[in-house]
C-alpha cells in the first residue's frame, strides 16, 4: 500500500461514515429506537417528576433521548463500513484469482 494511500484511507473512512449516519435509512431507525427506549429511561430516571414530587430536568430528559440515538447510529455505522470492507476484500480476491486464471 503507497503511502499516499495510506494517509487518504482515514478521510475515506470519515466521509464513508458520514454519508452512511445520514443516508441509508440510519436517521430513522436511529430515531424510533431512540424515541422507544429514550422514553421509558425517562420514566426510570424522572419518576418523580413523572408524578410530579419533583420537576422535571429538562437537560437530563433531552440527554436521555440523545445517548440512544447515538449509539444505534454509531452501531449502525460501523455494521455497514465493515460490511463494506468485507465486500470490497471479497472483490479484490474475485479480481486476483481472475488474473491468476488468465496468466495460465
Amino acid at each position: 500500500m503507497s503511502f499516499i494511500r495510506i494517509l487518504r484511507t482515514p478521510a475515506r473512512s470519515c466521509r464513508e461514515a458520514c454519508e452512511l449516519a445520514v443516508g441509508h435509512g440510519t436517521p430513522r431507525r436511529a430515531a424510533k429506537l431512540a424515541a422507544v427506549v429514550g422514553t421509558l429511561l425517562v420514566l426510570i430516571n424522572q419518576w418523580e417528576a413523572v408524578t410530579g414530587a419533583a420537576s422535571v430536568d429538562w437537560l437530563k430528559v433531552v440527554l436521555t433521548y440523545c445517548v440512544p440515538y447515538l449509539v444505534s447510529t454509531y452501531t449502525s455505522v460501523s455494521k455497514d463500513l465493515t460490511l463494506l470492507r468485507e465486500a470490497e476484500t471479497a472483490e479484490q480476491a474475485v479480481h486476483e484469482e481472475a488474473r491468476k486464471i488468465q496468466m495460465q
